[in-house]
C-alpha cells in the first residue's frame, strides 16, 4: 500500500489563506487523495512501516516538515527539508498564475494557453525539485509530486 490516505496541513502560525489559495488546497488534497504514489524507502537497514500513510505538512522554522504516520497513527517517518531550493520556483510559479488569472480576463485564448503552459512547465519544474529533495527519504511519481508542489505553494503563501 504505497500511498498517502490522508493528509493534514498544519497552517498554525500562517497567514489566513485568501479563498483562492483555500480552493487551491482543497482540489490538491482531493485530487492527491484520489490518485498517489508514495513509499518509504528501506534505510540503514531499519524496516519500513507499512502504508498506506498518513501525511502531515508543515512548515516550522523555515523549514518544510513532513510528518508520516501509518493510517493507524502510529510515527513512520518525520523529515525536514530545506525551502531554500523551492523559494524561487514558488515565487515564480505564483507570479505566472498571478499572469494567468489576469489573461484569462482579457487576453485572446491562444496568448492564455501560452501562459498557461508556461505556469505548467513552473509547476513541473517544482516537483522535480521537490522529488529530487526527497530522495532517500520517499518514493513519489511526478504526479503525486505535482500535487505535493501546489500544497508546498500554500504553505509558503502564509
Amino acid at each position: 500500500m504505497t500511498r498517502i490516505c490522508h493528509i493534514a496541513i498544519d497552517d498554525q502560525g500562517l497567514a489566513p489563506a485568501t479563498p483562492a489559495i483555500e480552493q487551491e488546497r482543497r482540489v490538491a488534497i482531493f485530487d492527491l487523495l484520489e490518485d498517489n504514489t508514495f513509499a518509504l524507502p528501506v534505510r540503514e537497514g531499519r524496516e519500513v512501516a507499512p502504508g498506506p500513510y498518513r501525511l502531515g505538512l508543515a512548515i516550522r522554522d523555515g523549514r518544510l516538515v513532513f510528518d508520516i504516520a501509518t493510517e493507524a497513527g502510529e510515527k513512520a517517518a518525520e523529515f525536514h527539508l530545506s525551502l531554500g531550493p523551492f523559494r524561487q520556483v514558488v515565487k515564480d510559479y505564483f507570479q505566472i498564475c498571478e499572469s494567468y488569472f489576469d489573461a484569462v480576463k482579457r487576453l485572446p485564448p491562444s496568448q492564455i494557453e501560452a501562459i498557461d503552459m508556461a505556469r505548467r512547465g513552473i509547476h513541473n519544474e517544482g516537483a522535480r525539485t521537490l522529488q529530487e529533495r526527497l530522495d532517500g527519504k520517499a518514493v513519489v511519481d511526478i504526479d503525486t509530486a505535482r500535487r505535493l508542489f501546489t500544497l508546498i505553494c500554500v504553505l509558503h503563501w502564509g
